[in-house]
């Protein structure tokens, strides 16, 4: 009976503490229902919905590493989950009636995952002293703004800044342990919180990391390297930045999302790739190229490249365009592009003649070369060299030029009775080669020589028959020697009435055809 006693005792005590529990449940329920204040367990699955979560000790963590994307980042990116007191979820229903109801949730983040980051992207012209870098709280202004003393973030805010803070932190952690690893030609140097890496002769691309977590205005709040005379935040590249986003999400995309089918458990095969190469007899090198994958930094560099590839591109055809009134050279761009290369197609006509003779070439702009295809199908690879690209073009108006008047002659009935597109004649050229042209009017008394040089620009003389000069001699007395042609007298075309050249030369072929 004393056992019985006893254990109806304990079974009691047990039951009470339950009962108070409950109770405790029941009040505050209610309590929370008559002041509308939010439920903690509501929340707590909204979190659950979002974010990884566990039970350590009693206490609720989460995650925000990306280490199940093979991250490499020594960030654990742990954040602790709490009930807010009710004392506080009061006070602030108290100060904001009319807004939304708090939550009933307290995220912490660690300090280091504190405040807003973003990696900066510029490039700039290569500075005589790059190793001379000094860290400066005001050489990268971070945008975002902090919030003021008193302030409490909503926990879907505070983890989504966390989680950017710990992308950038990772995303500049794989590229400056690239840097590191990558055998460049010009070594790419890894300064405090900022990355030097060369992508063309006297062009560097710096990629700084840059973090203000609102504690203090030292370095540790706002961390960037900047070298002395760099350019300010205005030269920011937002797109190689965005490229810099997409490059390491989709690293962890490919990462966690893999093909199907794919075993469930265990490691997973080959590429299709590399499943093919027995039948396929791949060879040595060939399985060398499946393997190989580039990494980040040189992708970013890639790109940067070709970026500057394509403005360079755009500044010589636009300053072509200014330049050469006769012809017009209309340039148009391709929309879609690939990250790496562009292509641009190149009209070269003249005003109201397009009709009747137009030139296109067709330039693919690559990272460091540029291959033109022209019009009689051959294929130019040039250098990030500007000039080259120049002379070419050039050498293109020229072709043009002389393409096109004998077009005009056609139309007009002259003869072709010559044409060179590389005179040897004359003095040397120092861009390209002289062409020429030779044209007879329909009756044969009238001739018109054309000589085009890239340097020069276009000479136009003209002959006729029979000779003026001609004079009978005791040598020679025949009357048919007069009909060969005279000596080429030059024509001044800035002095000539007409819009362009094919216009004044269409004019001076009517007025030599007619037979006054």
């Amino acid at each position: 009976m004393v056992q019985v006693y006893g254990r109806k005792k304990a079974l009691g005590a047990a039951a009470a503490v339950l009962l108070a529990g409950v109770e405790r449940l029941r009040a505050s329920e209610s309590v929370r229902i008559s002041r509308n204040m939010p439920d903690f367990h509501i929340d707590l699955l909204r979190l659950r919905q979002n974010w990884r979560l566990k039970k350590v000790s009693n206490t609720i963590v989460g995650d925000l590493s990306y280490r199940t994307a093979g991250s490499k980042f020594s960030q654990t990116g742990v954040f602790e989950v709490t009930k807010a007191p009710e004392e506080q979820m009061m006070a602030a229903m108290s100060m904001n009636a009319a807004g939304p109801a708090p939550s009933a949730l307290r995220v912490a983040v660690p300090p280091e995952l504190q405040g807003v980051a973003f990696i900066s992207v510029l490039c700039q012209k290569e500075q005589e002293d790059v190793v001379t870098a000094t860290l400066s709280s005001s050489a990268l202004n971070c945008p975002g703004t902090l919030p003021g003393d008193g302030a409490e973030l909503h926990w879907q805010q505070k983890l989504e800044a966390a989680q950017n803070v710990l992308f950038c932190k990772e995303l500049f952690a794989r590229l400056a342990a690239e840097a590191v690893q990558l055998d460049a030609s010009i070594p790419h140097m890894v300064v405090g919180n900022q990355i030097m890496a060369t992508v063309l002769p006297g062009i560097q691309l710096l990629i700084g990391l840059c973090h203000n977590n609102g504690q203090n205005n030292t370095n540790n709040g706002t961390e960037g390297v900047k070298p002395e005379g760099a350019a300010g935040k205005s030269d920011h590249d937002h797109v190689l930045e965005h490229s810099l986003h997409q490059l390491l999400r989709a690293v962890h995309h490919a990462n966690t999302h893999h093909p199907f089918p794919h075993p469930a458990t265990g490691p997973l095969g080959p590429s299709k790739r590399r499943c093919l190469a027995g039948p396929m007899a791949a060879d040595r090198h060939e399985l060398l190229e499946m393997s190989r994958e580039q990494s980040l930094l040189e992708q970013i560099i890639q790109q940067a490249q070709h970026f500057f590839m394509r403005r360079r591109s755009e500044y010589v055809l636009d300053t072509i365009a200014k330049e050469v009134k006769d012809p017009l050279i209309v340039s148009h761009w391709n929309a879609l592009n690939s990250p790496t290369q562009s292509c641009v197609k190149i009209n070269i006509m003249a005003y109201g003649y397009d009709v009747v003779c137009r030139t296109s070439l067709v330039v693919h702009v690559g990272e460091k070369t540029l291959k033109c295809i022209c019009r009689d199908g051959r294929v130019r690879h040039l250098s990030y060299e500007l000039q080259e690209l120049r002379d070419l073009i050039y050498c293109q108006i020229c072709q043009h030029q002389m393409t096109a008047v004998q077009a005009v002659g056609r139309c007009m009935g002259w003869q072709l009775l010559a044409s060179s597109s590389h005179l040897g004649s004359g003095p040397v050229e120092p861009l390209g080669n002289a062409s020429s042209c030779l044209l007879a009017s329909p009756n044969g008394d009238r001739m018109i020589a054309i000589r085009c040089e890239p340097s020069v620009g276009i000479q136009v003389f003209i002959a006729q028959s029979p000779r003026k000069d001609f004079f009978s001699s005791e040598l020679v007395q025949d009357k048919k020697w007069e009909n060969l042609g005279g000596a080429f007298k030059e024509i001044k075309l800035d002095k000539m009435e007409g819009k362009n050249f094919l216009n004044k030369m269409e004019l001076l072929m009517a007025c030599l055809s007619s037979p006054s």
